[in-house]
């Protein structure tokens, strides 16, 4: 997990992870369920906004760079997961949480 988080940008898929456990798909995707509730794309998607969050808070880069950094590839990817997620957009989650 931790190893994915350092490599969000990357396009990272459940055999990616699966393999840097030394792990089949399937058999990693179960054991990755059973100890976090969640599937490991699931967990992806949550660990690649909340990266976003912190990015945009930060207020230092834009809503495209922050898209690619954070392994969405683009704007409208972003903005859908953060939505759903968060509940708001990215621009307008800055104008709420940026520091001054």
């Amino acid at each position: 997990m931790d190893w994915a988080r350092a490599h969000l940008d990357r396009p990272l898929t459940v055999a990616d992870l699966a393999r840097r456990a030394r792990s089949a798909p399937r058999t990693f995707a179960r054991h990755f369920t059973e100890a976090t509730g969640t599937t490991p794309a699931r967990w992806l998607v949550a660990q690649r906004v909340a990266e976003a969050q912190r990015l945009l808070e930060a207020g230092e880069l834009s809503v495209e760079q922050i898209a690619g950094r954070c392994g969405f590839g683009t704007t409208t990817m972003l903005r859908r997961h953060f939505l759903r997620i968060v509940g708001t957009t990215p621009t307008a989650y800055r104008r709420t949480f940026a520091r001054a």
